[in-house]
């Protein structure tokens, strides 16, 4: 896999991780520690996404 094709599978992840963190912040009973838990994946790709794309 190339990288631009690795970046893009990243960016792709990373936006279906934004849309899982806005449906949980929506959701009654969710757990604050799973939405952090959620957010620090989604800092993890974009991190990568980062360095890759450098």
């Amino acid at each position: 896999m190339s990288v631009n094709a690795h970046v893009e599978e990243l960016k792709r992840k990373h936006e279906t991780l934004s849309e899982a963190v806005e449906a949980a912040q929506r959701a009654p009973g969710i757990d604050d520690l799973a939405i952090a838990d959620l957010k620090k994946q989604k800092l993890r790709l974009k991190e990568e996404i980062v360095r890759l794309s450098a």
